[in-house]
């Protein structure tokens, strides 16, 4: 009886706390998709904005992928950053990936 109320804790913790993202408004244990803003510039013209984009990856204990703010530059050939936003999904806390998109010129 102690090992299955040990191992319902343990499953409780991990199905709350197992999708936390970055900059994540909202935390939920069973699914995450959202997008969000994560930094914005003063005075850019939106009509010759150039996108990048960069991504990181998560299944169960290993994380993979580069979802920094410089690779989604340097992916969008972007020198000079306006703003940058953000998606995220996590199911389960068995999956997640988290991506950055910079806008620029």
């Amino acid at each position: 009886m102690r090992t299955l109320v040990c191992l319902a804790v343990v499953a409780a913790l991990f199905l709350s706390v197992g999708c936390t993202a970055p900059n994540a408004p909202v935390l939920a244990g069973l699914v995450i998709d959202q997008k969000g803003p994560v930094s914005m510039a003063e005075n850019y013209d939106m009509k010759s904005m150039k996108t990048g984009t960069s991504q990181a990856q998560g299944v169960i204990l290993v994380g993979f992928g580069d979802a920094s703010i410089k690779r989604a530059a340097e992916n969008g050939q972007i020198t000079k950053i306006h703003h940058v936003d953000s998606n995220s999904l996590c199911v389960l806390g068995i999956y997640s990936s988290y991506e950055t998109i910079v806008y620029g010129e």
